[in-house]
């Protein structure tokens, strides 16, 4: 696995927390008008959530419905976990974290209106980029679903004066279990590109979701993708 990561994108107001608090905040004013109305689901135009889902619940990964702990990065309204919970069967610990408590607010009115849903989804406010430790262990599963496109997208450097995505491997490892699994989903960056920002270290390769792939001048590719790393054991 080579060190040179890939080219850095250049910054985005969707690599803002003003931007995600202010999408959150509107969203949370909507639903609070009408139920209905649950906001943004990240990817939805390539059925992601239900590809993601098929793959995390099939035979590859080998997941115990009663035992797999989840933990969701930019768990947004909660969509994936309520996924994993009511169509997956999958009935251990689950965990939604967010910088913006304007989603976490959303992701809980969701679910507390769910009265065939048990209290074990919680939904926490954290940053994961942010100097705050985290202190609630590490889980079987750790999803990622466009969260680290919104830190690729962020201006902000760290002390040495480096874009804070450089970072975000080394926040995220620990807190998958050893030999656990991370799911990082993205639409700006290309497989091999996740490989190289998230391979190494305690994490390798372990496989991807596949989604419809198209031609373009004399390649192949997909509009997103899933990679999957395992974290080494021992």
């Amino acid at each position: 696995m080579s060190n040179i990561k890939p080219t850095h994108l250049s910054p985005s107001p969707l690599g803002t927390k003003q931007y995600w608090d202010s999408t959150y905040t509107a969203d949370l004013d909507s639903h609070a008008e009408n139920s209905s109305h649950v906001g943004t689901t990240w990817f939805a135009d390539s059925l992601a959530s239900t590809k993601i889902l098929a793959y995390l619940s099939g035979p590859l990964l080998h997941l115990s419905l009663q035992e797999t702990s989840f933990l969701d990065l930019g768990a947004g309204n909660g969509e994936m976990l309520v996924r994993l919970r009511e169509e997956g069967g999958f009935a251990g610990r689950m965990t939604g974290l967010d910088y913006s408590e304007a989603s976490v607010e959303l992701a809980r009115s969701i679910v507390s209106a769910k009265s065939d849903m048990d209290d074990g989804i919680e939904f926490q406010v954290w940053d994961i980029m942010g100097k705050e430790p985290w202190m609630g262990g590490a889980f079987d599963v750790v999803l990622d679903k466009g969260t680290f496109d919104a830190v690729s997208l962020s201006a902000e450097v760290d002390g040495q004066g480096n874009r804070i995505c450089e970072g975000y491997r080394a926040r995220v490892e620990g807190m998958v279990k050893r030999g656990g699994v991370l799911l990082v989903t993205s639409c700006n960056w290309t497989e091999e590109e996740l490989k190289e920002w998230f391979g190494g270290g305690e994490l390798l390769y372990e496989g991807q979701v596949e989604y419809p792939r198209f031609q373009f001048g004399g390649g192949t590719g997909q509009s997103i993708s899933s990679v999957c790393f395992r974290r080494i054991e021992g």
